[in-house]
């Protein structure tokens, strides 16, 4: 039996308020600033256990939530925390949902090979990576990673429901594949007891 359950959620916002980066990082603790290597701020959040990246537009963009609620919870720790500089953020950010990652199971192996040469959309380089990557355009654009164990990883949605519907339609199209599953171990046999018999 196939399942998933969402371990990322990716969410952006606006604060509406230019960031003085440099100051930032100097005054607040947990904050990582490179501008050499990156143009934005990371700042680290402890409760919830997020990231949160902030650039000088006031674009923020935060990652490691499990759901929405996580995330705007987040969004306010940062705001809280810009306070600390004499950064009042006036306006109640509005959170758009970029990207979720789920992670799951098929219940059973899989013949990553014969997927490979069976399947479109396909990325698989086992000397380099054990996975194989399949990209789905239907019902939804996003992404699986494939394990020969049956684990996997989904990409690219932006809710619960197109995450469901999109591991269905993996579903579909894995059983398309002939000798595309590989059946779970069976348990190892118990022996049989030997039943003595009574001597009359």
């Amino acid at each position: 039996m196939a399942s998933i359950t969402v371990v990322n959620i990716v969410v952006t916002t606006s604060l509406e308020h230019t960031l003085h980066l440099e100051k930032i990082a100097a005054t607040l603790p947990n904050t990582e600033y490179n501008p050499e290597q990156f143009p934005g701020l990371v700042m680290r959040i402890k409760e919830p256990k997020t990231s949160a990246l902030l650039f000088t537009s006031g674009r923020v963009v935060c990652t490691g939530a499990k759901d929405i609620s996580c995330a705007k919870e987040s969004i306010h720790k940062v705001i809280d925390s810009l306070e600390k500089v004499n950064v009042k953020i006036m306006i109640e950010p509005v959170l758009k949902v970029q990207n979720l990652v789920g992670s799951g199971e098929l219940g059973v192996g899989i013949n990553l090979n014969m997927l490979a040469m069976n399947l479109n959309n396909t990325e698989y380089e086992p000397e380099q990576f054990p996975g194989l990557v399949y990209k789905l355009e239907k019902p939804f654009h996003a992404s699986f990673l494939l394990f020969s164990n049956g684990k996997i990883v989904c990409t690219g949605t932006k809710s619960r429901e197109e995450m469901e519907q999109c591991l269905d339609q993996l579903v579909k199209d894995l059983k398309k594949i002939k000798n595309g599953w590989v059946e779970p171990k069976k348990g190892i046999k118990k022996k049989k007891k030997r039943v003595k018999k009574k001597k009359k």
